[in-house]
């Protein structure tokens, strides 16, 4: 049998009392995909940190082409070929495209002097290999460049620096579908050069177009290896929290009640003659291409967008144009896609976030009152289960999950009655995804609130809609109501005109 370019034997980590990893054995071979899932504090990091050097193994040994090694620090385990291309890609934006792909190993003339022209040569035959040269220059500063290429700087300093395991961890969260494409031939040809790839991402449809074999860990412990061909996301998913797919959108019939949310005609500058209604108890699914409209629709509701004509209805009462205050004052509560940039306060605390559109509920004589908020929001983030180690802890010390359920906290800590979700789990692990489809059911089933789903998964948007609106061009362009629903008839309904099915498929469910 072929000896792996790589082993762990045994390989297990403390944190004080806290076991992050126990006992995993694996192998790693060149020329070979191997995707590492699990959900979030499974141990997948844990893991990487340890094959980089960052810290040792508390028991266990790491083996190099049957050779036992031990690495003191990452610059050990970069000598020995190992590279994790991370999430947030490691640039220094002050220096040059050149000088971040040969960070470490510049070519210099003599001992003091560093040789620009090789540099530049050596450069530009990388660029050209990894077909960037058309985007990138040698001598071009990395300040400015964009998250796809960040990561193709980070993988040419990896295969140019002698690469022979190189791990990608979560490394389409931020790239469009034709840069995640373009990634993807990237890694299929390091593999096909003999390369030993780890794969790391929530996104279950790309390991099954990528992987060669699939390690799933779940608490510290290695569940299953096994190799991809074959392996379904429902498998996989199994796996991972302990139960199936299916299991997740149990069949369910709604108690629907009085129309609460009631959309009549409404147009803004992205989206036409909306017209809509949604009733307590009930989910509705907006579904539709990337760029239909959907997301447009949700903040016209919410008042981010002012509407040219049309009205918006809470409970019979008209809200005014383009006014979040008023919407928020209404019931209505909204979680966008972008979490970051459009739901976060990333330089404030977990707590700060959490309470931030409730202030008359934590303030007392017209001051906030740390008291009544710490009241308030503990008690609702333990009904998220919100995993953080304090409520005044950095909310960007929380994984993509429990960044949601932050999100999600500021709402059920206000007087809701409607709540209006845009990619509720987009960059988030199985195990959140499931919290959230509860949560869901929960606001639905015993609150009575009426909740609006969009989201790009197919299974997820039919999974938990009663009913499901199919956008295309800034219109609705079909209604279904749950019997009716199909991904087949949600596709065919969200083709705009003169657009093909080939098209759609890219767009839809990436």
């Amino acid at each position: 049998m072929t000896i792996p370019f790589l082993r762990i034997d045994g390989l297990t980590r403390h944190f004080g009392p806290v076991q992050a990893l126990n006992d995993i054995t694996l192998e790693f071979h060149g020329g070979q995909v191997l995707a590492l899932v699990g959900e979030n504090g499974a141990g997948k990091s844990t893991m990487m940190r340890l094959l980089e050097g960052v810290f040792p193994p508390t028991r266990g040994s790491i083996h190099i082409e049957g050779q036992e090694v031990s690495f003191a620090q990452p610059r050990d385990a970069h000598s020995a070929g190992i590279r994790v291309i991370h999430q947030e890609p490691e640039i220094v934006p002050d220096l040059t495209v050149a000088e971040n792909i040969f960070a470490g190993d510049l070519p210099r003339k003599g001992r003091h002097f560093l040789d620009w022209t090789r540099l530049q040569a050596e450069t530009e035959a990388l660029l050209d290999t990894f077909g960037m040269s058309g985007e990138l220059r040698p001598r071009q500063l990395c300040a400015g460049l964009g998250p796809a290429q960040r990561q193709m700087i980070e993988i040419m300093r990896a295969v140019q620096a002698g690469g022979r395991l190189i791990a990608f961890d979560e490394p389409t969260s931020s790239l469009t579908d034709e840069e995640t494409r373009r990634l993807f031939t990237i890694i299929r040809r390091l593999r096909d050069e003999g390369v030993a790839v780890i794969y790391i991402s929530h996104r279950l449809v790309e390991i099954t177009r990528l992987a060669d074999r699939v390690a799933v860990l779940r608490d510290g412990r290695l569940v299953d290896d096994l190799p991809a061909a074959g392996i379904t996301e429902e498998r996989i998913t199994q796996l991972m929290v302990g139960r199936p797919l299916s299991d997740m959108f149990p069949d369910r019939t709604p108690s629907t009640g009085k129309v609460i949310l009631d959309v009549a005609g409404m147009s803004t500058e992205h989206v036409s003659d909306i017209t809509l209604q949604l009733r307590a108890g009930e989910v509705l699914g907006i579904g539709g291409l990337i760029g239909a409209g959907r997301s447009e629709l949700a903040k016209g509701i919410f008042g981010f967008h002012r509407r040219t004509a049309g009205r918006v209805r809470i409970d019979g009462v008209d809200l005014p144009s383009g006014d979040t205050a008023a919407a928020i004052a209404a019931g209505i509560g909204f979680a966008p896609e972008d979490r970051k940039e459009e739901a976060l306060l990333l330089m404030q605390t977990i707590l700060e976030n959490a309470v931030l559109c409730v202030p008359q509920k934590v303030s007392s004589k017209g001051f906030f009152s740390r008291n009544k908020a710490l009241e308030l929001i503990s008690r609702v983030s333990t009904q998220m289960r919100l995993k953080a180690s304090s409520l005044d802890a950095p909310i960007t010390s929380l994984s993509g999950g429990n960044q949601q359920k932050v999100v999600l906290t500021r709402w059920l800590a206000s007087d809701l009655k409607v709540l209006i979700l845009d990619e509720p789990t987009r960059g988030i692990d199985v195990g959140a995804k499931s919290e959230i489809y509860d949560l869901i059911r929960s606001l639905t089933d015993t609150q009575g609130l009426g909740v609006i789903v969009i989201s790009s998964e197919l299974p997820e948007l039919l999974g938990l809609s009663d009913r499901v609106l199919v956008m295309a061009d800034g219109r609705i362009r079909a209604e279904f109501d749950r019997a009716e629903a199909s991904e087949e008839a949600i596709l065919a309904a969200a083709i705009p005109q003169g657009q093909s099915a080939r098209d759609l498929h890219e767009g839809v469910g990436q």
